[in-house]
């Protein structure tokens, strides 16, 4: 480690508030960065506040050069997380460096307090979890994220690689434009599903808890044995049913049915990466207002698809296979209808292939790709 550069544990409430805001410092000359919003950062790494803690060991550090802030990691053990091939898996996240020494080092903290509680194989980033803000951006800088993704410098995949860790898997985003309408051809074979005792509603805010945890049941079910999938706890339904309620258009969650039982969902969120831009992470003095006004009275033109999943035993069938068509298409008349114009779906796993020529054969066009690496630990 060099000399200059001292790694410390993050203690107090002024170095959590430094880990927070030094992202968007060394970031500030990138046109497409989008500040995240303060206060969210701030409830996300509370142990107060997010469950994940619940589950996981967390540490976070700054590197410091003198009295300045310089580069940021978090390393997280997660209990639910499954064993790789009789590995415990550790994990790290939050990168943020000034430069490929600060990242060096930082990284090499990680791996030794992972390594020091017996985990055997290191992934990362994870910013703190799989079903959070996953991987390191290694193509498409040139655009801004969508909500909850990603944005790294572009010398940052190289850096990492330097320190020993490989490709364990690249997560893809694709971006579809609906303001015409998708391909009608592709949307009459779906419609003929319909037939067969499919149904398609939107989400019930009477029942809003409920339909939270219903849609989850079914993503947890979707998603169960996918490289690196670990569960949502009721724990994390609850707070992230809390966290989305003001922001969450139940028009714009389509979910299916079939003879009355759920089969399968999806969801689409506001793009709040489009109004928060020049916010600069801070909601005062006028922060709220004008996210406000941009959300309610102005809109967004772009949404992002985060969740989509169809169970398992539907999944097989030849009807499963028809059935996020279904969800798509019901999907992009809703949001054409608020104004919605541009949707991305992220992240997908880069080997989910029928999902994607799915994609592909609506239109979408890739525009991202994040990596998750890996290492084995001494």
């Amino acid at each position: 480690m060099p000399a200059e550069i001292e790694i410390r544990p993050v203690a107090t409430r002024a170095e959590r508030e430094a880990f927070i805001r030094l992202p968007g410092r060394l970031m500030a000359d990138d046109p497409a960065w989008v500040e995240p919003l303060h206060a969210e950062r701030r409830q996300h790494i509370d142990p107060a506040r997010n469950p994940f803690f619940r589950h996981a060991e967390v540490e976070l550090w700054l590197a410091w050069r003198g009295t300045e802030p310089v580069g940021r990691i978090s390393a997280q053990l997660d209990r639910l997380a499954p064993p790789v091939e009789g590995r415990s898996v550790g994990f790290w996240g939050m990168p943020a460096a000034c430069d490929t020494e600060t990242l060096g080092a930082l990284l090499a903290t990680a791996e030794r307090w992972l390594a020091d509680r017996g985990a055997g194989l290191g992934r990362g980033p994870f910013s703190l979890s799989v079903n959070e803000t996953s991987g390191l951006l290694v193509d498409g800088f040139d655009t801004p994220p969508y909500l909850l993704m990603a944005h790294d410098p572009a010398w940052m995949g190289a850096a990492v690689e330097g320190c020993g860790w490989s490709k364990g898997r690249d997560l893809v985003a694709y971006v579809m434009d609906v303001s015409r309408g998708l391909p009608d051809r592709p949307r009459r074979i779906a419609e003929r599903s319909l037939a067969e005792g499919v149904t398609l509603r939107p989400l019930d805010r009477r029942r809003f808890a409920d339909e939270i945890r219903m849609v989850t049941a079914i993503f947890n079910d979707a998603w169960a044995g996918n490289w690196g999938f670990v569960p949502l706890t009721e724990a994390e339904i609850d707070a992230m049913a809390a966290e989305l309620k003001p922001i969450l258009d139940s028009e714009l969650v389509c979910i299916a049915e079939i003879d009355g039982a759920p089969a399968g969902f999806i969801v689409l969120l506001p793009n709040i990466n489009e109004a928060i831009g020049d916010l600069g992470g801070r909601l005062l003095p006028f922060g709220w207002a004008k996210l406000l006004w941009r959300l309610k009275v102005r809109g967004l033109r772009t949404g992002r698809v985060p969740l989509m999943g169809v169970t398992r035993p539907v999944a097989a069938t030849v009807l499963g296979k028809t059935l996020p068509l279904l969800l798509i298409y019901a999907l992009e008349e809703r949001a054409r209808a608020r104004g919605i114009d541009e949707i991305e779906l992220s992240w997908l796993l880069e080997d989910n292939l029928p999902v994607r020529r799915l994609i592909e054969s609506l239109g979408g066009r890739l525009t991202k790709t994040w990596r998750v690496y890996e290492k084995v630990l001494a």
